[in-house]
């Protein structure tokens, strides 16, 4: 059993992807081209927003959208403590200073309560400018944007969406990647539309920043790649992963995001009553990067994951640590009683197999021996 089975999927689309590759290679353009650019095209329409902006990954997604607002020294951005280190380094590549918030304990994204308070706390404290909210859509599940644009708005802050996780949710049919002023994505392999190597895209209905990310991430370009006008980075998307990219994402589209979502309901119905299933809000719909589960203390976790282990079922703990305990982030001033939540987290989280492929006797399977041994302990 694998826990996300990517062989399965090319299995299914091997003809189409192997073509695709192909054309990419008989036609020797590796570098942009009409491929790349009706990928963006098509993904900005799927999401339901003006311009998508392909580039290297998802962490540069962040990076360049940070860059393009000229975030840097000085300037705070609050980021969930309970995420991929991604999203906080991010700020301190650009300068910046990140703030980590507490999550939630139900939905594991970032908690709109204590973030509003954060950002309080650092006005008064006065050495920082807040600038920033980088909310993270994890496990597949977009943030509260309905707050937390609200709260940007009070305090005239930039959103932020990191949906590296999240693309292929949605909040009452708004899609992933449409919230705030910018929103990125990832495509590496494990996520919800992942290529075969690494890959991002940030999208914006902003027609100005889209047009300097264009530039940014091609060496600070102007009219070609030999007029440079700002310092930038060098990012772009490959072409075959583009090429592989258009495959997988008329798979997505038909129905992978529907079967993630099928194994995610059968997988609450063996295990609801066994141990703390996913919470999905009411008109929230989930891409289900990962199907978590909280168990009751570290060493039921720690345990759970053992048996499943000798049982040949794989499983994930996302995450072994805070952001806050980062030792990148020593030195920060944290205060631990802030993160009571992510803490607890950590040490009570697994994730299961999950992934569009998994067959109902291998949930059975995995189910089954979760039950078993929870009930044995």
């Amino acid at each position: 059993m694998e826990f996300r089975d990517l062989k399965i999927q090319y299995e299914k689309y091997k003809d189409e992807i192997d073509s695709a590759i192909q054309n990419v290679i008989s036609e020797t353009q590796f570098i942009g081209g009409k491929i790349v650019s009706d990928l963006e095209r098509q993904l900005a329409e799927y999401v339901g927003v003006k311009h998508c902006i392909t580039c290297a990954n998802g962490t540069e997604a962040l990076s360049l959208v940070l860059m393009g607002w000229g975030i840097g020294k000085g300037d705070a951005v609050f980021v969930p403590d309970f995420t991929f280190f991604s999203t906080g380094e991010v700020v301190s590549f650009v300068g910046a200073t990140p703030v980590f918030v507490d999550v939630e304990r139900d939905t594991f994204n970032i908690d709109v309560v204590k973030l509003e308070s954060a950002i309080q706390a650092t006005i008064e404290e006065g050495k920082l400018t807040p600038k920033v909210i980088i909310p993270v859509d994890l496990f597949g599940l977009p943030a509260n944007y309905l707050e937390i644009e609200k709260i940007a708005k009070k305090y005239n802050l930039l959103v932020l969406e990191d949906g590296a996780q999240g693309f292929g949710g949605s909040i009452n049919g708004k899609r992933a990647c449409s919230f705030g002023d910018a929103a990125t994505t990832s495509f590496f392999p494990a996520k919800p539309l992942g290529c075969y190597g690494d890959g991002g895209a940030i999208f914006t209905n902003d027609d100005i920043l889209a047009k300097l990310l264009n530039s940014l991430k091609v060496h600070g370009k102007g009219e070609n790649k030999y007029d440079n006008i700002r310092i930038g980075v060098n990012s772009r998307l490959d072409t075959i992963q583009a090429a592989i990219l258009k495959v997988k994402f008329k798979a997505f589209i038909e129905h992978e995001v529907e079967d993630v979502n099928r194994v995610y309901r059968l997988y609450n119905e063996k295990l609801s009553g066994i141990v703390e299933t996913p919470v999905i809000p009411h008109g929230y719909y989930s891409s289900f990067a990962q199907y978590t589960l909280k168990l009751k203390s570290r060493e039921q976790r720690d345990g759970l994951q053992s048996f499943l282990k000798e049982n040949g079922i794989p499983s994930m703990i996302y995450y072994v640590k805070p952001m806050h305990s980062q030792k990148a982030f020593e030195d920060l001033n944290i205060d631990e009683s802030n993160f009571e939540v992510t803490n607890e987290l950590c040490e009570i989280v697994l994730s299961l197999p999950m992934h569009p492929y998994l067959k109902d006797h291998e949930i059975d399977l995995v189910s089954s021996m979760v039950k078993k041994y929870i009930m044995a302990t």
